[in-house]
């Protein structure tokens, strides 16, 4: 498991573009026929990816974790971004269609990843936390998270956000997790732009077409710099760090957080002309 160590916020000026790839993008979460995991320092997150390619994969216990096994402390948030799958969790088999989520809950000893079909393509992404009680494993199909219309076709930014995991949906020791999809024309993600000093969050970039790229703005708002994002990338945003995008075409993202609150709102607006 890779280990991405934390950073703050007077060390973003010294970074190169080297240094901000290196702290803050995650470039291969899918790898096919394998379980990745990122160990980020903040707020103790692990993101990752399971691919099964046509095989059944076990997530692992990295050694890291100090732990009998990857849920002994921890709970799970599963999005599925390619065909049907299937995720077994101590028996019990739930099948993901595209953008189905899935929560696992602290406790759960045994997961293993599957594509539903021999036609394959499953793309499982992986957001966990520490949790310090257990929640049930519950399956959320599209159709059923909670929707927000958000943004404007004048401003570049209307946008369909899909809430599964948070305070009035999935519930959770500290995950909240879903999906925005922007509209045909729109290309600015959470902008206005915002930050919430109680938790770090995640995207991960998907329909992205592959000559197509994402400008992920971050840092705090007086002192901003950018990651260029290609499909499938994810970008880790501190507690402290302004995290929003424009995209060379339109796309979907997953957003997911952990830390203080699982309040969706809590946020500390950033207006345009207060970004430099």
């Amino acid at each position: 498991m890779e280990q991405r160590y934390a950073t703050s916020p007077d060390q973003l000026p010294l970074f190169d573009t080297t240094d901000l790839r290196e702290r803050f993008l995650v470039p291969d979460v899918f790898v096919s026929g394998e379980v990745t995991a990122f160990y980020t320092h903040h707020d103790r997150i692990i993101l990752g990816g399971a691919v099964p390619a046509g095989t059944q994969l076990s997530l692992p216990t990295p050694p890291e974790l100090h732990a009998e096994y990857f849920l002994a402390n921890r709970e799970l948030g599963i999005i599925n971004i390619g065909g049907a799958g299937t995720v077994t969790a101590d028996g019990e088999t739930y099948e993901l269609p595209t953008r189905a989520c899935l929560y696992i809950g602290r406790g759960t000893r045994d997961i293993t990843f599957a594509d539903a079909d021999a036609t394959g393509g499953a793309q499982f992404y992986l957001f966990s936390a520490p949790a310090h009680t257990t929640y049930p494993t519950t399956l959320v199909l599209p159709e059923q998270g909670t929707v927000r219309e958000l943004g404007d076709q004048v401003t570049s930014n209307r946008r369909t956000l899909t809430q599964y995991i948070h305070e009035n949906g999935v519930q959770s020791c500290q995950v909240v997790m879903g999906v925005t999809q922007l509209h045909p024309g729109s290309m600015w993600n959470t902008m206005p732009a915002h930050t919430h000093d109680r938790r770090t969050e995640c995207y991960l970039y998907f329909d992205l077409p592959d000559d197509a790229r994402v400008i992920h703005l971050m840092g705090e708002p007086s002192e901003t710099r950018h990651v260029v994002v290609a499909d499938r990338q994810a970008v880790i945003s501190p507690s402290w760090s302004v995290h929003s995008g424009v995209g060379t075409a339109a796309y979907s993202f997953i957003w997911a957080m952990a830390g203080e609150n699982k309040a969706f709102d809590d946020m500390d607006p950033v207006p345009p002309t207060a970004i430099s």
